[in-house]
């Protein structure tokens, strides 16, 4: 009997990234995290909405990640909700990543947060910042999208 492979499971998103930004690349990364970290996002604690990726002696960190500590969490340890993680990547990925971010615009954004093969996974973009005009136009464009679909659902009834 073969296992079926499982699909990745969500565990938080960062929806007002793609509305900031231009995604330009993304990479998957691992997170180094401690065990109370990993009981809280299993209970679904985690928000990435104002979260971003700083470099510093040749690693990334995950900055601004928040985690709600459990009740339950032990007593003798302080738990920082807004800890800095370190991002597991590949040297030639970092370093690609750092050039990147030292052009002028450029910044490094985390996506999304999920499992894969039982450990946590963050989808870390490589992001241009978009203008006022920029935004707008997106929104104009993705209503006329959803517009266009809503006429072609009306006329299958």
């Amino acid at each position: 009997m073969s296992k079926k492979p499982k699909t990745p499971s969500l565990i938080a998103s960062n929806k007002k990234a793609r509305h900031e930004f231009f995604i330009e690349d993304s990479y998957e990364a691992g997170l180094e995290l401690l065990g109370w970290e990993v009981k809280a996002i299993r209970a679904g604690k985690m928000r990435i909405t104002e979260s971003y990726i700083i470099f510093k002696n040749g690693e990334a960190f995950l900055f601004g990640a928040h985690i709600q500590p459990l009740i339950s969490t032990s007593t003798h340890h302080v738990a920082d909700p807004l800890r800095t993680r370190k991002l597991l990547l590949h040297r030639r990925e970092i370093d690609k990543l750092f050039g990147m971010v030292n052009q002028k615009g450029h910044t490094c954004v985390a996506l999304k947060i999920y499992w894969k093969a039982g450990r946590v996974k963050c989808e870390v973009a490589l992001a241009k910042g978009k203008k006022l005009h920029d935004k707008r136009a997106t929104l104009k464009e993705r209503d006329y999208q959803r517009d266009k679909q809503r006429g072609f659902k009306n006329l299958a009834s």
